[in-house]
């Protein structure tokens, strides 16, 4: 399996924000994120081979209960279910990190941190060329997404860059098949410093208690910067 990293930091997003955690960041993507914040991993994938036991062995190097896969896509890497099963049979707590374009299939999976993509992460022409129409198209899929739901525990994680974007978000809330607690869908300010996240962050708030929403911050920017291995 291609990783493009595995590192020990505390989880900077989501419902688990502050926990110790390895993180396992697999190398591809099927999408092309306008504003993506590892592209060395998703618009220009790299990393090494590694096999699933080495892997493992990695991630047991730290002491964390908690591991997330995340990518990158990490549902199209070869062997993610293998390895995901591998580690829940030593013991960890698996968060995927998705974009739910691709169904589960019976991964093993305690927390699917699920974030479909709204209409500001396409990229121009200028940016991705025929990867611009290939993303639309993928971008998001309803389908996929209640199957997620319905098959472990879930957070919705939505990256909203303008007060423009929630009517977005609200309408594809509305087209999934069962209803989803307002406090299961996180609201995450798009951006990559802390300059931008508190630009964004007042009228997201606001937004979160007028909605119910989970406001999501995104602790490691604060905490390191935008910089791998955090």
């Amino acid at each position: 399996m291609r990783i493009s990293e595995i590192f020990y930091s505390v989880q900077g997003e989501g419902e688990l924000t502050g926990v110790p955690t390895v993180f396992v960041r697999t190398s591809g993507c099927n999408l092309r994120c306008a504003w993506c914040d590892t592209p060395y991993a998703s618009w220009n994938p790299e990393g090494e081979d590694m096999s699933i036991p080495d892997i493992v062995a990695e991630v047991c190097r730290h002491p964390a209960e908690f591991v997330v896969l995340t990518g990158g896509e990490p549902m199209i890497a070869k062997g993610i279910h293998e390895l995901a099963a591998a580690l829940k049979f030593s013991g960890k707590h698996i968060t995927i990190e998705t974009a739910a374009t691709v169904p589960p299939g019976g991964i093993a999976c305690d927390l699917a941190s699920l974030s479909p993509k709204m209409s500001n992460s396409t990229p121009t022409l200028e940016q991705a060329g025929p990867w611009r129409d290939r993303h639309e198209k993928m971008r998001s899929n309803i389908a996929v997404i209640a199957e997620w739901l319905g098959s472990c525990p879930f957070q919705l994680k939505f990256v909203v860059s303008s007060p423009e974007g929630l009517a977005e978000i609200e309408a594809l809330l509305g087209d999934l098949p069962s209803h989803v607690a307002p406090h299961k869908v996180l609201l995450m300010p798009q951006g990559i410093t802390s300059e931008e996240l508190a630009m964004r962050s007042a009228w997201l708030v606001d937004v979160c208690k007028r909605r119910g929403y989970r406001y999501c911050n995104r602790l490691h920017i604060d905490l390191f910067g935008n910089k791998r291995g955090t």
